[in-house]
């Protein structure tokens, strides 16, 4: 097994969760956002809600190896799932109609992973 790079105990939890999860429903997305999270922070993703709106259409589902920042604005609703968020994060998606998700949540929601976006 690969040394990771963090010490954080949730990411770290995260991450295997991650991987048993795509060992299980044979989802090969969830290993891709898994190793995506185990680089260092600096390395890890870091996205602006602008980039989530110019990339989306409404009622996407996004998931975010690593933190969702509130730069920009969102004019359509989605689902955006992420290891963190800022507090202007949470407020510019819930105002457009979206919704906010743990990767956790989303990957039990969606074993499969099928129409869900990668952004970072």
């Amino acid at each position: 097994m690969n040394k990771l790079e963090t010490t954080n105990p949730q990411l770290i939890e995260l991450i295997s969760f991650l991987k048993k999860h795509s060992r299980k429903n044979k989802a090969e997305i969830w290993r891709t956002l898994a190793e995506q999270l185990a680089k260092s922070r600096k390395k890890r993703a870091a996205v602006n809600i602008s980039r989530i709106n110019r990339y989306t259409e409404e009622k996407d589902t996004v998931a975010v190896p690593g933190k969702v920042l509130g730069a920009g604005e969102l004019d359509h609703p989605v689902t955006v799932a992420a290891f963190a968020f800022s507090k202007k994060a949470v407020e510019k998606i819930q105002k457009s109609g979206g919704t906010c998700l743990s990767l956790r949540e989303l990957a039990e929601k969606n074993p499969e992973g099928s129409n869900v976006k990668i952004i970072g």
